[in-house]
């Protein structure tokens, strides 16, 4: 088996993501692709952000009837903060046949040498690191990783709530179920 996680913040989860996903799913020829949003990530504390229930809910409104996809709670289940090697951990504990791929984009590779046992999250799964033709494509990955090109999606969730916040619409930046439940739940606001 070919498992693909792919964890992050999902603050919230955008068509952006989902391409990623869609992209590692079908170039890497992945069985299937996990999503794990995190509970509180280390390197992100202090910052706000919706409740981690919402956050999960909306990230399998992202996925919804898609069989290659699922949400993993995980990291929002375990207390504490999210350290990727935990979660990798857990993952090579359930699935200790399946060939695992950890999913970042290339923005991370600024702070991996701050992760929490960075060698051994290399040892847990193939990282896969997704670029955009933006730059970013030129740092400097582990000989180890692989680098997966997406398509470019100039959309973020910082500009995402940017846009709720200003009462502007979500359209052609998330499905249409996740902007529904931004606000139904009116968040970033």
């Amino acid at each position: 088996m070919r498992l693909g996680i792919f964890g992050g913040t999902f603050d919230p989860p955008h068509v952006g993501h989902l391409l990623a996903a869609v992209d590692a799913v079908e170039r890497l020829a992945l069985d299937r692709l996990v999503l794990v949003p995190a509970a509180n990530q280390p390197l992100k504390t202090g910052r706000a952000t919706a409740p981690a229930a919402d956050r999960l809910a909306m990230a399998r409104l992202l996925v919804d009837g898609d069989a290659r996809f699922e949400v993993d709670p995980m990291e929002i289940e375990r207390s504490g903060l999210s350290f990727s090697v935990d979660t990798l951990s857990a993952f090579a504990e359930r699935h200790p046949g399946a060939e695992r791929f950890f999913l970042v984009g290339a923005d991370v590779l600024r702070t991996f040498d701050r992760w929490r046992e960075p060698a051994r999250v290399l040892e847990l799964a193939t990282l896969v690191v997704l670029t955009r033709d933006d730059g970013m494509d030129e740092m400097a990955i582990p000989a180890t990783a692989v680098r997966l090109p997406t398509r470019r999606v100039d959309v973020s969730s910082t500009e995402i709530r940017a846009r709720v916040a200003a009462g502007r619409s979500l359209r052609g930046f998330v499905p249409d179920s996740v902007a529904g439940y931004i606000a139904a739940h009116g968040l970033y606001r």
